[in-house]
């Protein structure tokens, strides 16, 4: 049986009298995607928050290789091996590649002591991530100020940060938002390949790369899980072409 990574369970989250999440349950097994699709205002970015712990959920929980990790901070989920991207870039612009994933890195081991030696000195953490950048396919821009990379590149980026952390699982908010189709065929590609590395729990709007993608798809509305399928299944369930997909199925 495929090992279940990542799982919520029933989880609620209310804004005064707007429920943001109602009772959602979801799971990520291993090699798998599974993408959150819905409209905007679905509860998707609410749903992230409390998965990632930036926010905590009303009730319900959330299970990380069948440990609660509800009450855990943000950055000890982070330790415990969800690796996120963000939806709007957390990228030091005016630093280079480099010491962008090196500070991820850092990161990583959790010693603060580590700021007073200069950072481009640490084997180790420059070690993994050159690992990364050559993984994501940024090796050759190692030394480039990362304000000046494309905007597809800056995702790739994202996504070498979040390889230092060798997570158990990728959590990704819209990760094509900004990009172009030959962009997004590029990160789609490399999604693909990193499922093998650690299953992706993928929230976007690009139906192309979704449907490329997922393994299974939920879809959300008004923040509740009105259905979760296969691709195929969810292109041709009329609830989910009512509230999201239309004729583009």
């Amino acid at each position: 049986m495929t090992e279940l990574v990542l799982a919520t369970q029933n989880i609620t989250k209310s804004f005064g009298s707007l429920i943001a999440c109602d009772k959602v349950s979801i799971e990520l097994k291993a090699r798998e995607i599974h993408a959150i699709i819905g409209p905007n205002g679905a509860g998707k970015s609410t749903l992230i928050s409390q998965i990632c712990g930036t926010q905590k959920p009303d009730s319900g929980r959330v299970e990380l290789l069948g440990q609660d990790i509800t009450s855990k901070s943000a950055k000890d989920r982070a330790l415990a091996g969800l690796g996120r991207t963000f939806q709007i870039s957390q990228l030091a612009m005016e630093d280079t590649v480099l010491q962008n994933v090196m500070l991820g890195s850092l990161g990583k081991t959790g010693n603060p002591w580590k700021f007073i030696k200069p950072i481009l000195t640490i084997n180790e953490l420059r070690d993994q991530a050159e690992y990364a950048l050559e993984r994501v396919g940024l090796i050759d821009d190692i030394h480039s100020e990362t304000g000046t990379l494309s905007h597809g590149k800056k995702r790739q980026l994202e996504v070498a940060i979040a390889l230092t952390l060798k997570p158990k699982v990728f959590i990704m908010d819209e990760p094509m938002a900004g990009l172009g189709i030959e962009g997004s065929k590029e990160l789609t590609l490399l999604l693909d390949n990193l499922r093998n590395e650690a299953p992706i729990l993928l929230v976007e709007h690009d139906m192309d790369a979704v449907f490329a993608l997922a393994d299974k798809i939920s879809v959300l509305d008004y923040g509740r899980v009105i259905a979760s399928d296969s691709v195929e299944g969810i292109k041709k369930n009329p609830i989910v072409q009512r509230a999201y997909l239309g004729e583009e199925a």
